[in-house]
């Protein structure tokens, strides 16, 4: 037997008298089993880079606070920024994500992605089927450093000499996978209002004002933006300590208030507002999981046991987890918030922030194994390592497009009956991750009409095609209209009937047309001409009314009954009708007293004192 490095012809062979541990297996795949400091895990990957330059690409996400680059590979047949639809009727490929060393003492997660890649490269090249189906369908990222100014803290002690906290934090103190912003309590505060999705949606929350200006670790930005600026669908972060799969929500959600009870103090005064454990307990038994449940719940549960069911060891929980009795029933698979809760979670911030599926994997109890038990390690993994990844073509997919066929950014895809939507990426293509059975599917975007289908997802590999031509809606031109008049809501007005009247000489008037516009009344094209009609009109008709009542006669030819719309009596109270009503009209609206005012009345009008205030009636109308 002999040691066969990777990317190396040379064959060392074992040292005279050595023995074999007994949990020691001779590994079927020729890779570099060794832990890498930064140096060497750069070095790996240009070395992997070099050898596969087809379907692979190194970028950095970002700087940690030292200075020290988070390191991604992206492994693709396309590898690069740019992302298309491939033609009309096929979307481009889903984006996945692997990452690592969020606590920098958490060796394992990042030699297996090393190991990952060199296994990847290697089989592509061999023409391995399954290897190009994920190559070729896929854009998988792999990030094996996280924290990398953590782990040099830890690797300069080694696996044995270091300690269970070394290296779990930045250097600036920060554990990286709790720095995330509460979404969860933004979310769940607006769901106890009735204010989702009205007001605040039930997906792609914005991040708190001034939260990036606050105490969150240069590390947690780098990840941030690097989430924004991609659409990944599925991703896991492998972390260490337990054994087992962490599914979300991570954050335990209080229960809701009732009568006596808050969140977790009671409301009646002159009690004790502080709850004791026993009494939150009771409550969290009353209100069972779905105090912690997604809305995909159901989702991520499959998500999470097609990794712990493709590890060889992780459903053997007959023996109990790593510090207590089995966690998970035996199924390796858990709900974090029911396990061990955390605020501020970047599973749960994936999850309300962005499209993706997150999830933690915690690989064994050992944070920092030996270098002999990372081939036993890598035998445990692969398959579930591969397996995850094809999940992402799990549920439907499509794109959303217009009648000219451009492609729909932003537009929002919701799913009946699951409180959580999604939205196309930039391509206007879509991944939507479910479990089989029939879905009606509905997608929207602004100025367009709305459209659903019914969408079946089968038990067969491949994401189901289901895509969306949206016609266009009158929405464009109102919000074009409402720009024009200072975004004021909108009142349709219907215009006055055409109608018989008489001059104030008592000549007779006929009918009048109602849509003319100009200085002979109707509808102005100017709204300052319509605004002043409207005063010449009320000016007018307190005129009338106060030479009636001066000279007491009557009129021979007989006036038709005219039903006035109240109007304001004051310039103050004119100003006020026009500004502060939210449901006034952004048109001039049509005066129901159109006759031509002659220039002798018009004259004498002006010319006229101030007269009493007449009680006009107000009549608003419904919006």
């Amino acid at each position: 037997m002999c040691i066969q490095p990777y990317a190396s012809n040379v064959c060392s062979p074992l040292p005279t008298g050595s023995f074999r541990s007994e949990n020691e297996v001779n590994p079927t795949d020729n890779l570099d089993f060794r832990h890498h400091n930064y140096k060497d895990m750069r070095q790996m990957m240009k070395v992997i880079n070099e050898e596969c330059p087809n379907i692979t690409r190194i970028y950095n996400i970002g700087k940690s606070s030292a200075g020290l680059k988070m390191y991604a590979m992206e492994i693709s047949d396309n590898p690069g920024n740019t992302r298309q639809v491939m033609s009309s009727s096929s979307t481009g490929e889903p984006e996945f994500r692997y990452t690592a060393g969020l606590h920098g003492n958490e060796a394992l997660g990042r030699e297996l992605l090393l190991l990952l890649m060199q296994f990847m490269c290697k089989e592509y090249n061999e023409n391995n089927p399954r290897v190009r189906r994920l190559v070729e369908g896929v854009r998988i990222h792999l990030v094996p450093s996280l924290n990398p100014d953590a782990y040099e803290l830890a690797y300069e002690m080694g696996s044995e000499m270091g300690n269970w906290g070394l290296g779990h934090w930045t250097e600036e103190g920060y554990d990286i996978f709790q720095n995330f912003p509460d979404l969860n309590s933004v979310l769940w505060g607006a769901e106890d209002r009735g204010w989702v999705p009205r007001i605040v949606p039930n997906h792609h929350i914005p991040l708190p004002e001034n939260f990036l200006n606050g105490s969150v670790a240069m590390e947690t930005k780098a990840i941030i933006n690097w989430m924004e600026r991609t659409p990944f669908v599925l991703g896991a972060n492998l972390q260490g300590g337990e054994k087992v799969v962490a599914y979300p929500f991570d954050m335990q959600r209080p229960p809701k208030a009732t009568g006596t009870l808050g969140s977790r103090r009671e409301l009646r005064p002159g009690v004790n507002h502080e709850m004791n454990e026993e009494t939150w307990a009771r409550m969290q038994r009353q209100n069972g999981d779905a105090l912690r449940e997604t809305s995909d719940d159901t989702m991520f549960r499959w998500l999470a046991m097609s990794y712990a069911h493709s590890h060889l060891t992780m459903t053997e929980t007959q023996r109990g987890s790593c510090h207590t009795d089995d966690i998970s029933g035996g199924q390796g698979i858990i709900n974090r918030a029911s396990w061990k809760p955390v605020v501020g979670s970047m599973n749960d911030f994936s999850y309300l922030h962005t499209n993706c599926f997150e999830l933690s994997v915690f690989l064994g109890c050992d944070k920092f194994p030996h270098e002999s038990e990372l081939p036993l390690e890598w035998e445990n993994n692969r398959e579930a390592l591969l397996s995850f990844i094809e999940q992402v073509h799990r549920g439907i997919k499509g794109i959303v497009r217009d009648m000219e066929g451009k492609p729909l950014a932003n537009a929002t895809i919701s799913v009946d009956g699951v409180k959580h939507d999604v939205k196309t990426a930039a391509a206007g293509d879509y991944w939507r991750l479910l479990n089989p059975g029939e879905y009606r599917v509905t997608a929207r975007v602004d100025g367009h009409t709305l459209q659903t289908r019914l969408c079946i997802v089968g038990y067969d590999s491949g994401a189901t095609p289901c895509s969306f031509t949206l016609a266009k809606s009158n929405w464009d031109r109102i919000k074009q209209i409402m720009v024009l008049h200072g975004k004021r809501p909108i009142r349709l007005v219907t215009k006055a009937p055409p109608r018989v009247g008489s001059d104030i000489s008592g000549g007779s008037v006929g009918s009048v047309d109602t849509t003319k516009t100009g200085a002979t009344g109707g509808i102005s094209a100017n709204s300052h001409n319509a605004e002043r009609l409207r005063r010449l009109r009320v000016m007018r008709l307190r005129k009338m009314h106060q030479q009636r009542l001066r000279y007491n006669f009557s009129t021979t030819t007989p006036v038709a009954t005219t039903t006035t719309t109240a109007a304001p009596t004051t310039t103050a109270e004119l100003e006020t009708e026009s500004t502060t009503s939210w449901y006034d009209s952004w048109f001039p609206v049509e005066s129901s007293y159109t006759e031509p005012i002659p220039a002798e009345v018009f004259t004498e009008i002006q010319e006229s004192e101030p007269t009493q205030d007449y009680t006009f009636e107000y009549k608003f109308e419904d919006y």
